[in-house]
C-alpha cells in the first residue's frame, strides 16, 4: 500500500502572493501585518513585500501591538511610521487607536488581514481583527482574511475555558469566547461576520494542507516568533494558563530563555509549592524547579527561584487548568508573600481587573483567595468549561 503524503502547508499569504486575483479586483489595498508573518514556503520572507511584489495593489500598512517588527514591549504603546521594506505608511493600531477611522480607510478599496495569531483570548491581534473588522462593516470596505493555523490546534476537545463574561470585555477579550478557543482567525472573522458584522462583505482566503488535529509542531515550519515572549512553541502552548501570573506579583520568565514556561519570584519557596503540588497532577505536563533571571517585568535582572512546567504530551495538556493548579499551589503556599497586581498598558493604562480580565469572569480570584488548598482537578475544570461552543461555531468552520 503506497503511504499517504499530508499536503504542504501553504498560509493564506503564499496563495495570494500566488494568485493575487485571490483578493478581487481592488484597485487599492491596506493590509494588517507584521514582521512574524512570513511565507509557509520561506521563513526567512516577510509575506508583505512577497505580495508587494507580486502585484498586490497594497497602498497602507496597519500594525498592531508590538508594531510592525513584532518587537515593542508588552502593552507599550506604537507610533505610525513608515515602513522600510516596501516604502509604505504604516498606521498603528495599538496606542492612540484601536480601530482605524474613517480617513484610515479612505480611498481602499480593501482591507487584508494576515497576522499570526497564538490562539489565546488574551492575546491581543485577535481583538485588532474585530476592531479592524467592525470599522470596515461601518464604513463598507471589504475584509480579506489571509488565515494561518492555530499553533494549539483546532480540536474542540482542546478548548478550554471560562468563556468571557461580557461585564469584563476589554482589549484582551472583546466577546464571549473561551481562553483557548481552537478557530483560526479566519474563522473567527466569520463568525463575527454574522454575529457582529450583520454578514458583511468578509472572506477568507484558508490555508491548504492544515487540519485541526495539528499544533504547530505537527505542520513540520519553522516557529517565527509572533512577539518578543513568544520565542518557540513551548511558550506559546503554555501561554494560555501562565500569563494568568501577570495579574500576579510573580515573574513569567520575559527576557528569560523561557518565557511563560517558568513562573517565579526571589522570594519564591518551590520545593514547597511542589510538594503541595504533588497531589495535583496536571494532564500531559509536569512541574520542577528551576532558576531563572528575567530581564523584563516583575524582578527583571534578580535572580528568582521559579517552578516550570514541561510538557510531557502536547497532545493532551491544558493549559489553562495547569496555570490555575500551580496558581492554587503558589497562593496557597505563600499567603504572606503572593499579592495580585496591576498590569497596566496602552489598553488599560491603570491596570485595573487585570486577572478577571484575563480569565474572564468574576468569582475564580475570590475562590483562590478564600481556599487555595480545595482548588483541585475537578474544581478547575468546571471553572474551564465552555458550554455551547462548539455548536455556536460549527458554520464558522474552515477545516477538518
Amino acid at each position: 500500500m503506497t503511504e499517504r503524503h499530508p499536503l504542504p502547508i501553504r498560509f493564506g499569504a503564499d496563495r495570494l502572493a500566488a494568485d493575487p486575483s485571490l483578493a478581487g479586483t481592488a484597485r487599492r489595498v491596506g493590509l494588517v501585518t507584521n514582521d512574524a508573518a512570513r511565507l509557509a514556503a520561506d521563513p526567512a520572507a516577510r509575506a508583505r513585500l512577497a505580495l508587494h511584489r507580486a502585484g498586490v495593489p497594497i497602498v497602507r500598512l496597519f500594525g498592531p501591538e508590538h508594531g510592525l517588527g513584532a518587537n515593542a514591549a508588552d502593552g507599550a504603546p506604537v507610533d505610525d511610521s513608515t515602513d522600510a521594506l516596501t516604502g509604505l505608511p504604516v498606521v498603528s493600531l495599538y496606542g492612540e487607536r484601536m480601530r482605524p477611522a474613517a480617513a484610515d480607510l479612505a480611498g481602499l478599496d480593501a482591507v487584508l488581514f494576515d497576522v499570526p495569531d497564538v490562539g489565546a483570548r488574551f492575546y491581543t491581534y485577535a481583538w485588532t481583527l474585530l476592531e479592524v473588522g467592525t470599522a470596515c462593516a461601518e464604513h463598507g470596505v471589504p475584509l480579506v482574511v489571509l488565515d494561518r493555523p492555530n499553533p494549539l490546534g483546532g480540536s474542540m476537545a482542546a478548548v478550554e475555558g471560562p468563556l468571557l463574561d461580557p461585564a469584563y470585555r476589554s482589549f484582551i477579550g472583546g466577546d464571549t469566547i473561551p481562553v483557548r478557543h481552537s478557530l483560526t482567525l479566519g474563522e473567527l472573522a466569520l463568525l463575527w461576520r454574522g454575529e457582529r458584522w450583520g454578514g458583511a462583505d468578509v472572506r477568507v482566503v484558508a490555508c491548504d494542507g492544515w487540519e485541526r488535529r495539528m499544533l504547530w509542531p505537527d505542520t513540520g515550519l519553522d516557529w517565527v516568533p509572533t512577539s518578543p515572549a513568544m520565542p518557540g512553541v513551548e511558550s506559546v502552548l503554555l501561554y494560555p494558563g501562565t500569563c494568568l501570573f501577570e495579574a500576579t506579583n510573580l515573574s513569567v520568565g520575559r527576557g528569560s530563555d523561557s518565557p511563560f514556561r517558568i513562573v517565579g519570584a526571589p522570594w519564591l519557596d518551590a520545593a514547597r509549592v511542589l510538594d503541595h503540588l504533588s497531589r495535583r497532577t496536571p494532564r500531559g505536563a509536569r512541574f520542577e524547579r528551576q532558576e531563572f533571571t528575567p530581564q523584563a517585568g516583575p524582578y527583571a535582572g534578580e535572580s528568582c527561584e521559579g517552578v516550570a512546567i514541561v510538557v510531557t504530551d502536547a497532545a493532551v495538556t491544558r493549559p489553562v487548568a495547569t496555570g490555575l493548579l500551580l496558581l492554587a499551589s503558589v497562593i496557597a503556599t505563600h499567603r504572606l508573600r503572593f499579592s495580585w497586581a496591576r498590569y497596566p498598558t496602552a489598553a488599560n493604562p491603570r491596570g485595573d481587573g487585570h486577572f478577571e480580565r484575563l480569565i474572564g469572569r468574576s468569582g475564580i480570584r475570590s475562590r483562590l483567595d478564600a481556599a487555595p488548598d480545595l482548588v483541585d482537578g475537578p474544581l478547575v475544570e468546571s471553572w474551564t468549561r465552555a458550554e455551547g461552543w462548539e455548536e455556536r461555531v460549527k458554520d464558522a468552520l474552515l477545516y477538518r
